[in-house]
């Protein structure tokens, strides 16, 4: 199971490095980072969370996954975090697209006209 482990994060490693060289890929990934990084400092500060539980609050949410271990407490922090979602969610999908597109390359598959250089079975 750990070999399969460093396999995917090898795998995970070489793709992120060829979507570097992207100037759309890197951007997203900026932009990406920026918004979770925004969404730590200020549940950190407003909601008296430390880094960590701000971090993991931000990704939650991002990724949709929400466990409800933590929530907003005031009504404006709820505003918040509905515009957080609803912006940082298109960042997250957009940036996996992008991913996912490089990874599909880096295995010799063209998807950008939508068709698979394998033979059908």
């Amino acid at each position: 199971m750990l070999i399969s482990l460093a396999s995917i994060l090898s795998r995970f490693y070489k793709v992120m490095r060829a979507g570097w060289e992207d100037p759309e890929f890197r951007g997203l990934a900026i932009v990406l980072g920026s918004w979770i990084a925004l969404g730590t400092i200020i549940y950190s500060i407003r909601e008296d969370w430390s880094i960590i539980d701000s971090l993991y609050f931000s990704v939650m949410t991002l990724t949709t996954i929400g466990y409800g271990d933590f929530a907003p407490t005031s009504s404006g922090m709820r505003l918040y975090t509905v515009v957080y979602s609803i912006m940082g969610i298109g960042l997250f999908v957009a940036f996996n697209a992008q991913l996912a597109r490089f990874a599909f390359q880096s295995r010799g598959h063209d998807d950008a006209d939508g068709e698979d250089e394998t033979e059908p079975i």
